[in-house]
C-alpha cells in the first residue's frame, strides 16, 4: 500500500497569476506545514498583495478535500505549497532619444496541497503546555 493511499491529499492550483513567483514564494513560505485554519488567518493579515490569491487557492484546496475525499477541515494541514514561474509578458517602455527598454511582466503558477494530519505530526496542546512548564522550571532552578 502506497503512502498516498494511506494519507490522501487534495490540491488546487492557479495558473498565470499576475505577480512574480518570487513574491508568491514569500507568502507561501508563511503557510507551509501549518493547519489550514491557522494558514488562512495568516494570509488574511499578511500585507503582501499575493496573499489574497494564495488564500483563494488554499480555500479551493480545502473545499476539494472536504467534497472529494470526505476529509474533515479540522484535520487538514498544508502539506505542499509551491510557486513556479509562468509565461512572462514582454512590453516596451519608450526612453529618451528613440530608445526603448524592455519591461517583463512576470506571472506565476501557484499549487497548494492539503492532507490529513497524521496523529504523530504535532503534539496536543496539553503536551506542549506541559513541555513549556518543564522548561520554565529548569530555568528557574538554575538561578
Amino acid at each position: 500500500m502506497s503512502i498516498e493511499q494511506e494519507n490522501p491529499a487534495a490540491h488546487a492550483s492557479l495558473k498565470g497569476a499576475r505577480f512574480s513567483a518570487t513574491k508568491a514564494r514569500r507568502v507561501i513560505d508563511l503557510i507551509r506545514g501549518k493547519r489550514v485554519d491557522e494558514a488562512l488567518a495568516i494570509l488574511r493579515f499578511a500585507p503582501q498583495s499575493a496573499s489574497e490569491e494564495v488564500s483563494k487557492v488554499l480555500a479551493s484546496a480545502i473545499a476539494n478535500a472536504e467534497h472529494n475525499l470526505n476529509l474533515h477541515r479540522s484535520t487538514l494541514v498544508v502539506s505542499k505549497a509551491f510557486a513556479d514561474e509562468g509565461p512572462t509578458l514582454k512590453r516596451f517602455q519608450p526612453r529618451a532619444q528613440g530608445r526603448s527598454y524592455r519591461i517583463r511582466k512576470r506571472t506565476s503558477h501557484i499549487t497548494i496541497e492539503v492532507a490529513a494530519a497524521l496523529a504523530n505530526e504535532r503534539p496536543s496542546r496539553a503536551k506542549r503546555v506541559a513541555g513549556s512548564k518543564k522548561a520554565s522550571t529548569k530555568k528557574g532552578g538554575e538561578k
